[in-house]
């Protein structure tokens, strides 16, 4: 028990360093390619700071562990909204572009309800028994497609201010392999260490993906946005947060999917019930108060409905 407790906090360790020197590597090379700063920006980045929740994911799925695969994914996108969201607002209010408001957010609550109707195949389809199948997976991919050509478009002629320091060729090279084996050291130990946890502690699977390894897996969304806020660039901060909850849904679900079909518990309709509703909470805050901007008041709101959620799983 002591021993999987110390590898499991050494993973979530790796997953955070080895998602930032791979994004750091990777980026580094396709600078030198002459790849511009948005499309990093959008893409290694994007998918950068996702890597964590993705070697999990995959891992979880080869090796059965559904619920905890599940559980990581609705973890990690409530904690975004109501626990870094709500850190990096009462470091600083946000101030949230309209652009963001009226697409990128209403995007985010249309992952999670297209993933509910999905996943509910009981409550739709009157079957046995529900699931994400390869089929949903690879829907699921098919919006991502859909979602980076739409952030493509309406961003080509802007600069994202995205900073890329540029290594040797050599240097990067070895920082993409070192951030590969970090990560899929950091994700193993992170797996096997949630299950023995759980089963010392007669702890569900699902709920300590929702919990403990959502918020280890997040920890470079956090670092992300708390870093922008303090900086003032909220674009950065919003755009981060509600991105990664995208491709947490359409990317690393869909892709954990499609390597193994994942049962769906009836015990996950209440988190997807709680992300909906953390993501409207959301969107009316915008109007709520200063208009279009997250005030440090509605960062403590988040926090504490974050903190009453937590209290919920483990109460019940």
């Amino acid at each position: 028990m002591i021993l999987s407790s110390v590898l499991f906090i050494v993973g979530l360790a790796l997953l955070v360093k080895g998602a930032d020197i791979l994004v750091d590597g990777a980026s580094s090379i396709a600078k030198r390619l002459g790849i511009s700063a948005l499309v990093i920006g959008l893409t290694i980045v994007s998918f950068g700071t996702s890597a964590p929740e993705l070697v999990v994911n995959i891992l979880a799925s080869l090796n059965g562990n559904t619920d905890l695969a599940i559980g990581n994914i609705l973890g990690s996108n409530i904690a975004n909204i109501l626990l870094i969201l709500g850190i990096s607002t009462v470091i600083y209010p946000i101030k949230i572009s309209k652009g963001t408001i009226w697409k990128e957010i209403p995007l985010a609550l249309l992952a999670v309800i297209v993933m509910g109707i999905m996943a509910n195949d009981a409550l739709v389809d009157h079957r046995m028994f529900s699931e994400l199948s390869r089929v949903d997976g690879l829907i699921f991919v098919a919006f991502l497609i859909i979602f980076l050509y739409y952030v493509f478009s309406i961003r080509r002629n802007n600069e994202d201010g995205t900073v890329i320091h540029k290594h040797t060729p050599l240097v990067a090279g070895f920082m993409v392999l070192g951030g590969l084996v970090a990560l899929t050291l950091g994700g193993k130990w992170v797996v096997d260490g949630a299950i023995v946890i759980a089963t010392s502690f007669g702890i569900s699977e699902g709920v300590i993906g929702l919990t403990v390894v959502a918020i280890g897996t997040s920890l470079p969304e956090l670092a992300t946005s708390a870093v922008a806020t303090y900086k003032k660039q909220s674009d950065i901060a919003v755009g981060n947060i509600v991105g990664s909850n995208i491709f947490n849904i359409f990317w690393i679900l869909g892709a954990s999917a499609i390597i193994n079909p994942l049962p769906f518990a009836p015990e996950f309709l209440r988190d997807i019930f709680f992300l909906i509703g953390a993501t409207l909470l959301l969107f009316i805050f915008m109007f709520i108060g200063k208009r279009q901007v997250l005030d440090r008041v509605q960062g403590l709101g988040f926090i504490a409905l974050y903190v009453i959620y937590i209290y919920i799983l483990f109460a019940y």
